[in-house]
C-alpha cells in the first residue's frame, strides 16, 4: 500500500495550502485516514482525521482552520489549511489506519511570519 502526499509548500502567515494524499488502493479499506504533522525537535501530532463514516476529529490548535475530506473516486484524502500560522510549520504525513496502519512520506509545509 501506497500513501503518496503532496502540496506542500512556503506560504505566508494568514495564507492557505491544500494538502493531497493519495491512496493506491480504496480510502474506504481503512478504517480511516489521517493527518499527522511533525515540527522540528517536537513529536509527531494528530492535525486531523476522517474515519470511513465521514466523522472527523481535529487537533485543538487547528480546529476551526483546518479540513480534512476526501474524493472516494479519486481514493484521495485532503487537507485544507485556511489562516496558517508560522506555528503550523511541520512536515505533515498522512496516515491510513487499521489493523496495519500506514503511512506517507510527508510533505513539507513552512509558514512564514
Amino acid at each position: 500500500v501506497q500513501l503518496q502526499a503532496s502540496g506542500g509548500g512556503l506560504v505566508q502567515a494568514g495564507g492557505s495550502l491544500r494538502l493531497s494524499c493519495a491512496a493506491s488502493r480504496s480510502i474506504f479499506s481503512f478504517a480511516a485516514m489521517g493527518w499527522y504533522r511533525q515540527a522540528p525537535g517536537k513529536q509527531r501530532e494528530l492535525v486531523a482525521v476522517l474515519d470511513s463514516d465521514g466523522s472527523t476529529n481535529y487537533g485543538a490548535t487547528v480546529k476551526g482552520r483546518f479540513t480534512i475530506s476526501r474524493d472516494s473516486a479519486k481514493n484521495t484524502v485532503y487537507l485544507q489549511m485556511n489562516h496558517l500560522k508560522p506555528e503550523d510549520t511541520a512536515v505533515y504525513y498522512c496516515k491510513g489506519l487499521g489493523v496495519i496502519d500506514y503511512w506517507g512520506q510527508g510533505t513539507l509545509v513552512t509558514v512564514s511570519s
